[in-house]
């Protein structure tokens, strides 16, 4: 696949008349903003219009935004606005989406801007040193993709950490902390490769798929940058469903893993990753977890064990079957879900995935109380943040050194079942 693919025209919509000198910058805000012309987008304008005064007065900037009706109702701004109109109307706006990257890309390449800075729900809690770091990445160190690291809690983005971190890792060979990220810069010729997948997407289902951009730069060796980018509110979804969020997130990636399995299945050396300081990487304070709420997630996962285990069987060898029964019969305060069964258990169910061994929403459904489990070993194990990190990295490592277990199971899928 190439980088120059045709980017898909999509309907033009009004806008302010662009500078006569090149864009070097456009920022495009993503599905939130739609017809949501209020404080919160003031607040963020606000912010980019501080943050980019010396490309506000070279000319060099412009932003785009979403506006149904295909005019924008935003006056006296510094810098050119280019309302567009969504491909689809937003439904999913607590993450970006192939329609986010279609839209965002679009109004790139119309533009012809070097760069595109891709901003999701709640931007305007960014720092504008996180919003200018993440920028100079592409502009002035030549990265093709730059993506932000927020500073987390150690209870924050669990599903991260668990499960997208440490697979992303172990697949891309790219040691990025947020692989599927709210905010990113972009050059143009990733521009072109993002757009190019999602053109491959059909239009009814633009609003729900997911991309990876990651795994777009890492398949075709661009460059990848990640920039401390401190504090950022994060938006909530729409539902509070965890095995649907689990199901679209991480089935998502169980997908991608499955597109690009000639990619992950060569020997490769991990990609080389530029990191970018500007904000000092803060160290959150210790939160650990209430010992009632660990409870509850230990006894959720008792009583899943003895309703799905039926299920786990079609999906998990036996040696697994037999580390969650003894994971279920631990007490409370010595509960541990190992790495080593972990790593099992997510490259099993990504197998799974694959080869639709029982429905992929009843799957995701499965792995649901998996993972709940896991978290409360996590909580159980990480009293600090010092330690939640240490975990982390280990738990990373491991994903890595079982990557052998996955190429097996991949080609050879019944060598491992009784």
């Amino acid at each position: 696949m190439a980088s120059t693919d045709v980017i898909p025209d999509v309907q033009p919509a009004a806008a302010q008349a662009p500078s006569e000198r090149p864009v070097r910058l456009l920022i495009s805000l993503g599905p939130a903003y739609t017809d949501a012309i209020g404080e919160p987008i003031d607040e963020l304008l606000r912010l980019l219009e501080d943050t980019f005064s010396a490309e506000i007065s070279a000319g060099a900037i412009a932003v785009a935004y979403p506006a149904t009706d295909g005019h924008g109702s935003i006056q006296e701004t510094p810098f050119p606005l280019l309302p567009y109109v969504p491909v689809t109307p937003a439904r999913i706006a607590w993450i970006q989406t192939a329609a986010s990257y279609t839209n965002a890309c679009r109004a790139a390449k119309e533009a012809d801007a070097e760069c595109l800075l891709l901003l999701g729900a709640e931007a305007h809690t960014l720092s504008a040193t996180a919003l200018r770091g993440l920028v100079q990445a592409v502009l002035d160190n030549k990265a093709d993709l730059a993506l932000p690291r927020y500073a987390l809690g150690q209870n924050e983005g669990l599903l991260n950490t668990a499960l997208l971190y440490p697979l992303a890792r172990a697949i891309y060979g790219v040691d990025v902390r947020l692989p599927l990220t709210l905010d990113l810069a972009m050059s143009s010729r990733m521009c072109a490769r993002v757009a190019a997948a999602a053109a491959r997407v059909p239009t009814v289902a633009q609003e729900e798929t997911i991309l990876w951009p990651t795994g777009e730069a890492a398949v075709s060796g661009y460059t990848i940058a990640e920039v401390e980018a401190g504090p950022r509110t994060l938006p909530q979804p729409a539902t509070a469903e965890l095995s649907t969020i689990l199901g679209q997130i991480a089935g998502s990636l169980f997908s991608d893993v499955e597109a690009r399995a000639a990619f992950w299945q060569r020997i490769r050396q991990p990609a080389s990753i530029s990191r970018v300081a500007m904000i000092p990487r803060p160290q959150p304070k210790d939160e650990p977890v209430p010992i009632a709420e660990i409870t509850q997630l230990i006894e959720d996962f008792r009583l899943a064990y003895g309703s799905l285990h039926e299920i786990w069987s079609l999906v998990l060898p036996p040696n697994s079957l037999l580390g969650l029964k003894k994971l279920s019969l631990m007490p409370i305060e010595s509960f541990h879900f190992s790495d080593a069964l972990w790593v099992r258990v997510v490259y099993d169910f990504a197998l799974a995935y694959r080869l639709r061994t029982i429905n992929r929403g009843h799957l995701m459904g499965a792995l649901t109380p998996l993972y709940l489990a896991w978290v409360a070993s996590h909580a159980t194990a990480a009293k600090s943040y010092a330690e939640a990190e240490a975990y982390t990295q280990a738990l990373a490592r491991a994903f890595e050194a079982d990557k052998p277990y996955l190429v097996s199971r991949w080609r050879w899928p019944d060598r491992f079942n009784p």
